[in-house]
């Protein structure tokens, strides 16, 4: 077994060994680029404050970049024995250039090391997400806007309820990603803060330059307090959480809709041929398994928030095992939720919208407020109108000419599709994505 980075004169028990690394061989390959990227940072300052020789920097910078590369490619991998990703980095450093490797953790502890990983990944994978959102976002515009004259009945208590379009179903989920992208990048901002320099969380003897190793890794400002860098263990990754599960909660409701309005009952929208898949019995079977398949997905990352609090609550200030096993439900979610909104703006991008819903007499009723309408328009007081037109229906009277003219905002008439798009766009550009690849590309030398 390879000697751990803490380890003195006693050797830890193979067992314990088992039960304290758990899964963070595996999940801490999420980490790798990061942890270099980190590193690379942490050492320029350290130069910069006399812990290291120019000549120290450029061999350990050269030979992290090399890292960098085989994390990129995919090729890094924790070996056998080493217990994650930090102690990976630091062997293959001494490995290669021997004494000088194991230079690079002044300053510093594991646990601000992973705080920093965490951070930048997440960040990169926030970015990932926004720019799927926006995918799907486009792709719901413009249906919304293909559509917009193609009424189709509205809901309440799945009660067919008062006409609506396809113009506002698309657009309803466009504008609900726009209020998910503005709790995206909340959470972006949260995290977009450096941990750097708190080490164990109280800081160091050390002059650290936090302030340097912030500018080289592209945050917007540092966690000041390092007590409270350490507290933000697992509170990034909850609020990072909730603002996933608010994505996914949109997605869910979309994947239901598309999935009822495909079926056979309603026949309001037909999925993709090759969306569906068939029956080992009944011959005539396109089942909207994609669908069933991101509501539950979605579904399971609405409960994300919650797991990561069951995990954290009442620890006090300061580390603690316990945030370790914060990983195993976090950083896979990113990967699953992209997925899933692949797959929606594919399968949205790709539906065919029945044109001819209302031509069917059992959505008349629809109408009746439409009627009401007009009559107290024409004077009748609105109670009058109402009680007519409840009769009328009751003795089965009723008739309408199934058009609607709806003009206020946001109806019907006037979808405000442009108004929604240009809310899209500025909270896209308030991420301000270009300012950490321009520095991350600065640090790598691209």
């Amino acid at each position: 077994m390879a000697q751990k980075l803490w380890e003195k004169s006693v050797q830890v028990n193979e067992e314990i060994d088992r039960f304290t690394v758990g899964k963070d061989r595996e999940l801490d390959l999420y980490l790798a680029k990061h942890d270099v990227l980190g590193s690379m940072a942490h050492i320029t300052m350290l130069e910069s404050i006399g812990l290291l020789s120019a000549d120290e920097l450029q061999v350990l910078l050269a030979e992290l970049k090399n890292i960098y590369a085989s994390a990129e490619r995919g090729e890094f991998v924790i070996e056998d024995g080493i217990e994650d990703v930090h102690s990976q980095v630091e062997l293959m450093l001494t490995r290669k250039l021997g004494d000088v490797g194991k230079k690079i953790h002044s300053g510093r502890s594991r646990n601000d090391q992973v705080l920093v990983d965490l951070k930048l990944f997440t960040r990169e994978q926030l970015k990932q997400i926004a720019e799927a959102v926006e995918d799907l976002f486009h792709v719901l515009i413009s249906q919304s806007n293909k559509y917009k004259d193609v009424l189709m009945p509205g809901y309440t208590h799945l009660q067919i309820a008062m006409p609506s379009s396809f113009g506002l179903w698309f657009g309803a989920y466009a504008e609900s990603l726009v209020d998910d992208m503005m709790f995206l990048q909340a959470a972006y901002k949260m995290c977009n803060r450096n941990p750097l320099g708190s080490a164990a969380g109280y800081g160091s003897s050390f002059p650290l330059d936090r302030e340097m190793t912030t500018r080289l890794l592209g945050f917007d400002s540092m966690n000041y307090n390092v007590v409270y860098a350490q507290m933000g263990r697992g509170k990034m990754e909850r609020n990072v959480a909730f603002a996933l599960a608010s994505i996914a909660g949109t997605i869910s409701k979309m994947a239901f809709d598309a999935c009822m309005f495909s079926s056979q009952n309603f026949g309001f929208v037909k999925l993709p041929d090759e969306c569906t898949t068939g029956s080992s019995i009944m011959p005539h079977k396109k089942n909207p398994d994609v669908f069933e398949l991101t509501r539950a997905k979605c579904n399971k990352l609405q409960s994300l928030p919650q797991q990561i609090m069951m995990i954290m609550n009442n620890l006090p200030s300061g580390y603690f095992r316990d945030l370790q096993i914060i990983k195993e439900v976090f950083l896979p979610a990113f990967e699953e939720l992209k997925d899933c909104l692949r797959m929606s703006a594919y399968i949205m991008d790709k539906i065919k919208v029945n044109e001819h819903i209302l031509d069917d007499d059992k959505y008349l009723y629809i109408f009746s407020v439409e009627e009401v309408n007009r009559l107290a328009a024409e004077g009748m007081p609105f109670r009058d109108a109402y009680k007519k037109v409840g009769l009328d229906i009751e003795a089965g009277k009723f008739t309408h000419n199934k058009q609607v003219h709806h003009t206020h905002a946001g109806s019907i008439g006037n979808l405000c599709n442009d108004k929604i798009v240009g809310l899209m766009e500025e909270i896209s550009k308030g991420f301000n994505f270009s300012a950490v690849e321009q520095a991350e590309k600065s640090l790598l030398g691209r």
